[in-house]
């Protein structure tokens, strides 16, 4: 499949139009202003020292290491021993493992996030069959024909993720290929491919509507047989919590 296109700083969508996101959009200034330094460098550069860098933004070196705490807890800087900060990359997947503590912190259940990635993959679709990334319909529908080919349900789960990629990728939207990237293992946690392979048959059909929508470059259909695979999965979800409930 081809990889989601790369929507960081170091490599913007050509499409992208407006008001491009910049330090000024950060409340805190000085973490702003580390993160405009990192979008002159390359993963594995090294960072000047803190006293260097807090010189250069006119810091306390405590405000300073502070704030690399932070990024590195996003993943963005990684501390090494005799080489200080290194800047890794940014990188939306990493944001994604923050976002996962944040859910666990507050408490909310997998099930719960189902309702986005419906929103998300609903306005992913209508735009898919309107201005298609012509790559993403083609990893669709290899995706639906290993589905197909496939009786085992890692299989059918691993198809199923790489044709909900294609989609976002098939929407042409760098801010939907963003959100999914930063969102891939929250959204992959809405599945499971026990029920999936109970279910193959269904998921299939779901899943050939949805490309067949998109094919004939029919937003509303498009729209609508999403709307049925996110009905069909509610239910699903219910028939495996019921089969949990019974052996426990």
């Amino acid at each position: 499949m081809k990889q989601m296109p790369d929507v960081s700083s170091n490599g913007r969508d050509q499409k992208t139009r407006g008001e491009p996101f910049t330090a000024a959009h950060f409340s805190d200034p000085i973490l702003g202003d580390l993160v405009e330094l990192l979008r002159t460098k390359e993963p594995g550069d090294r960072m000047p020292s803190e006293r260097e860098l807090a010189a250069r933004l006119g810091v306390s070196r405590t405000a300073l290491r502070d704030r690399i705490g932070q990024l590195e807890a996003f993943g963005v800087l990684e501390r090494r021993e005799r080489e200080g900060a290194i800047y890794t990359g940014l990188r939306p997947e990493k944001m994604g493992e923050v976002l996962i503590l944040g859910l666990i912190s507050s408490e909310i259940h997998v099930e719960s996030l189902s309702a986005v990635r419906h929103a998300l993959e609903r306005e992913a679709a209508i735009l898919a069959a309107t201005r298609p990334d012509l790559s993403g319909i083609e990893s669709m529908r290899n995706a639906l024909l290993e589905m197909h080919q496939s009786q085992h349900g890692s299989d059918i789960f691993s198809a199923d993720v790489e044709f909900h990629e294609g989609l976002f990728v098939a929407s042409n939207s760098s801010g939907l290929i963003f959100l999914a990237r930063v969102l891939r293992a929250v959204l992959q946690g809405t599945l499971r491919f026990v029920t999936l392979a109970e279910e193959r048959d269904m998921v299939r059909q779901l899943h050939s509507d949805i490309l067949a929508a998109i094919d004939a470059r029919d937003p509303e259909a498009a729209r609508l047989a999403i709307d049925r695979h996110f009905e069909q999965l509610e239910v699903l979800f219910e028939k495996d919590a019921r089969h949990r409930a019974l052996e426990q």
